[in-house]
Formats: structure tokens, C-alpha cells, sequence
């Protein structure tokens, strides 16, 4: 059980004027020396606009400068600052402190990796199972060798794929994978996505290669096809649904 520590008394003054005001909690821990978590509670204030890692900027800018967390982009895109709010994974650049209709603002590191420090965890297994995957375009080498420079596609040969390009590699998927907690070794939901990702690109013609990666106890069929993964993915990629697609090339369904 985490523990509690609040320094609400030790902030003196505002550092943006602001008519609204949350609380938030932020976990902390340092495996190197910490035996637990505790939250730590800041009152931070917000607008309509500000995101939850504006509000933990804003605290390490005036109040705890040590709070870890990982960032770059601030728009989406990066994919960096997944993290546990209010016990959903959720990216706090695209989350909006206004939308999540509550005074107290949790946040804690995302579930299923392994924490560096505080709100920042480590991405080793995640990159290592989409690696796995080979996620990139396999052609015969005589092809490549040849005069011509682009493989073109249709509308229609693009809309097989084109939703699970959209993958920022932010872990989201992962972290809310019941698999993923109970099972070390699972592929997981975003290398599995990606699978499909290329298996569906006509210009491929690695499918047979990725079909035999995945087709292992650790691999597709560990997923029990919960649905979170979908659930949180802030592209819409929808993860449960190209695992399923996956499937169907294994069972004959698809070819």
C-alpha cells in the first residue's frame, strides 16, 4: 500500500493566478533506495486548457524540481508521457485536467514496466517485441536491385493498414494488457497490432515470416481478447481488433 505524504502547507504562494485549483497526487518512488511508493500532493492551478503535464511541470518548475517524468513533444505525437491518471492509462499531454471532472488528480507510473523513477518507466520489453515482429517492409532482394523506385497502392490496399501505421509506441496498450501482468514473456498488444500492420500491406511479402513469430504460447494466442488495449490507445489504432484480424491468416479464414 502506497503511502501518503501531503506538503500543502509548506506552499506559501500561487505561482499562476488562476480561480481554479486541483489537488495532485503524484507517486514517488526510487527503486534504488525506496522499499514502497508514496504520493506526494501538490495544489496546483489550472484553466480550462491545462493538461495533467502542464500541472506536473508546473509543479516541478515551483514546488519539487526532482519529480521524474518523461516528456518531449507536448501535442500526441511522441508517444512519452504515458502514465497511470486517475487509474486509466492515459497520455498526460493529451489529457486535459477540465475533462476529468475530479479535484484530486492521480497519477502513478503505467502498469507492466519496470519503473526507473517516479512517473518514468523503462520501454526495453516493449521495443524488443516490436523489433521482434520485423517492422518494416520485407521485399525479395532482386526487387529491390530493380529499376523500378516505388511500389504503388490503391485507396483500397492503403485502408487495410493505414489505422495501425498510426502507433506512437507510448505503451498505453500494454500497460492496461491483464496478459501482460500475468505473462513476462507475451508479445503483447503493440507488437501484435504492428504485426498486422505489415502482414495487411500488400507491398509486403513478409507474412509467412511474422505468422510463424507470433504463432507461439507467448505469442497471439495468449491473448484472451480482453479489449482494453483498444480501450486506451489514443490513436485508435484498435489492437484487439488487428489481433483478431492476425487470427483469421492463422486459421485459414484470411490469406
Amino acid at each position: 500500500m502506497a503511502q501518503v505524504s501531503s506538503i500543502a502547507d509548506e506552499q506559501t504562494s500561487t505561482p499562476v493566478s488562476s480561480s481554479k485549483s486541483i489537488t495532485l497526487r503524484i507517486s514517488r518512488y526510487n527503486p534504488k533506495h525506496d522499499e514502497s511508493s508514496q504520493f506526494m500532493e501538490f495544489s496546483v492551478p489550472y484553466e480550462k486548457w491545462t493538461t495533467v503535464l502542464e500541472a506536473i511541470l508546473e509543479v516541478k518548475k515551483h514546488f519539487d524540481h526532482s519529480v521524474a517524468v518523461r516528456y518531449s513533444c507536448r501535442q500526441a505525437t511522441c508517444g512519452s508521457c504515458g502514465m497511470m491518471i486517475n487509474g486509466k492509462p492515459r497520455l498526460a499531454c493529451f489529457t486535459k485536467i477540465s475533462e476529468l471532472n475530479s479535484n484530486v488528480i492521480t497519477v502513478e507510473p503505467m502498469n507492466n514496466f519496470p519503473i526507473i523513477r517516479d512517473l518514468a518507466v523503462k520501454f526495453e520489453r516493449l521495443f524488443d517485441s516490436h523489433h521482434k515482429i520485423k517492422p518494416y517492409l520485407i521485399r525479395d532482394d532482386s526487387e529491390l536491385e530493380s529499376d523500378e523506385r516505388e511500389f504503388l497502392q490503391s485507396p483500397k490496399e492503403v485502408e487495410q493498414y493505414i489505422q495501425f501505421a498510426n502507433c506512437i509506441k507510448c505503451g498505453l496498450c500494454n500497460s492496461a494488457c491483464p496478459t501482460m501482468a500475468t505473462d513476462s514473456s507475451f508479445v503483447g498488444p503493440q507488437a501484435l497490432a504492428q504485426a498486422y500492420r505489415y502482414v495487411a500491406d500488400s507491398r509486403d511479402k513478409g507474412k509467412d515470416t511474422r505468422l510463424k513469430i507470433i504463432d507461439e504460447s507467448h505469442g497471439i494466442w495468449r491473448c484472451h481478447f480482453a479489449g482494453s488495449c483498444s480501450q486506451v490507445c489514443p490513436k485508435g489504432v484498435d489492437p484487439a481488433m488487428g489481433i483478431q484480424l492476425l487470427r483469421g491468416y492463422l486459421l485459414g479464414f484470411r490469406s
